[in-house]
Order: C-alpha cells, then structure tokens, then sequence
C-alpha cells in the first residue's frame, strides 16, 4: 500500500514540475497575444485553475495505480487485430504517428459519445469551466478520466499497437489537449483542414446552441469535417461553459454525475436549452 502511495505521489510530483514549465510558456504566449490586456483576464482565469490544478490532483491520486494494473492486465493477452511484430517493424516515428492517428480516431467517437445521455453526467464537469483555459484539459470527473483512459487504450492495445506507441500517443495528444484549450485565437488557415486548432475547439466549450455537438477530435480535424462535425466561423469570442444552474463547487461536480433522478427529470421537462449535449 506504501508502495502505491508512493508512486502516486511521484506522479503529482511530475505532473506539478511540468506544469510550472507550462504555465510560464502559456503565460508568456497570452502575453505576446493580448498585451496588457491580459490583466484583466488573470482573476477569472485563477479561480477556475484552481479547481482544475485540485481535480487533477485527485485523478492523479486514485486512478494511477487503476490505470497501471488496467495496463498490465491488457497487455496479458497476446491476440490483437494487427500483428504486434507488424508494429516493431515499422520505423518508430512512422508507428507512433500511425498509433496517433489511431488514438485521435477513437478519441473522437467516445467525445462524441460523452456528449450522448449516457456520458454526459460524468463529461459535464469538463464543460463547466467559463474561462477556458489551457489547465481545462485537466478538469475531469474522475470516473470521466477512467472512462477516458480505458476506451482509448483498450482500443489502441486491441489495434496491436507496442507500449511505446501509446506511451507517445497519450503524451502528444495530452500536451497538444493543452494547447488547443488554451486562450489563442489562432484559427490555423489552410492548415485547419487538417489539423486542429485552439478557436475550433473552443467552439466546441462555447454556449451557442450552434456550437452543440461539433468539434470533438482533438490533434486531427480531419475527423470532424469527415463526420460532419466541423464548424468554425471564425474566432471564438462568445460565452463558453455550461450554465445548467447547477452547483459548480468542487464537492457539487463531484457528485452531480450520481443525482440521477434530478438529472432525468430535467430531461423529461426539456430544460436541457443551456447544456450542450
């Protein structure tokens, strides 16, 4: 048990030194974008991160060791769709943007189910954030978080895909999770076809009715537009966050998933107007 607490720690330990290394770049980016006028925007943004930086803290915390033994566990078994040796064979730059691709594929269609009825209650409290900024990547119910991880990984383990390939494709898809919920403006110009940018995802957070439902893959935009999902008018300058009048403390996101009968009942009375869902 020791042990396991230990090795948690460490994992907070890590992940808190890479914030700070984060928190200066996002900071100084903010600042080169938006000048002075960042001030303004620094109040609002603290408060949110705080619950952000706290709710990672807890994920760290419980679902570390769950995580490895899901790991182990998946990796006990040998049969997988594509030939694990195909995999070693390929150079590693080429398999790890293969694994990627892959894990961005995936990860779109559960985004997409998370915003179904079925997830929603857990997904939520990622969308309560109304100052999105790039720590919101950190701000998941920790039952959000597990379903995250055991969708993705299982998909990419049953895809044949080595530890190392999935070891890159969570650290890449992680740190560019971070940039994409960031305060920056930039649409990507011709590159948006591919890629996706930090406005198109912010229209995914934003309140618009219209923005409901778009914007789910996180490194490739291909996925949206292939699935018709994409939208991007342009700069995100509208409202984002969910505004459902529910509570937004921190014990409150913790367990409105599990006020089913309050849930539903919003449900059968259509007062969903203000979640986007």
């Amino acid at each position: 048990m020791l042990e396991v607490l230990e090795a948690a720690a460490l994992q907070i330990y890590t992940a808190c030194s890479n914030l700070v290394a984060l928190a200066a770049f996002f900071v100084l980016l903010a600042y080169l974008i938006k000048g002075k006028a960042l001030s303004k925007e620094i109040k609002p943004a603290l408060t949110g991160s705080a619950f952000n930086f706290s709710i990672m803290c807890v994920n760290l915390l419980l679902l570390t060791p769950v995580m490895s033994l899901i790991m182990t566990y998946f990796y006990g078994y040998q049969w997988s769709i594509i030939e694990r040796n195909i995999w070693y064979s390929l150079p590693q730059p080429v398999a790890i943007l293969i694994a990627v691709f892959l894990g961005d594929f995936i990860g779109y269609w559960r985004h997409r189910f998370e915003h179904s009825r079925f997830l929603w209650p857990l997904h939520r409290v990622h969308h309560t954030d109304e100052h999105m900024n790039w720590l919101t990547l950190q701000r998941f119910h920790p039952l959000n978080y597990l379903t995250t991880f055991l969708i993705d990984t299982a998909f990419l383990i049953l895809m044949g895909v080595p530890p190392f390939a999935i070891v890159a494709n969570n650290m890449i898809r992680n740190y560019y999770g971070y940039f994409i919920h960031a305060d920056i403006p930039w649409t990507y110009g011709k590159w948006s076809a591919i890629f996706v940018s930090p406005a198109m995802h912010r229209w995914h957070h934003a309140t618009e009715r219209a923005a409901y439902q778009t914007n789910f893959a996180t490194v490739f935009s291909v996925f949206d537009r292939a699935f018709g999902t994409y939208r991007v008018p342009g700069p995100c300058n509208t409202d984002l966050g969910v505004r459902d009048g529910h509570s937004k403390t921190f014990l409150g996101e913790l367990l409105h998933p599990f006020n089913v009968r309050v849930y539903w009942r919003k449900k059968a009375k259509k007062s969903i107007k203000k979640e986007p869902i």
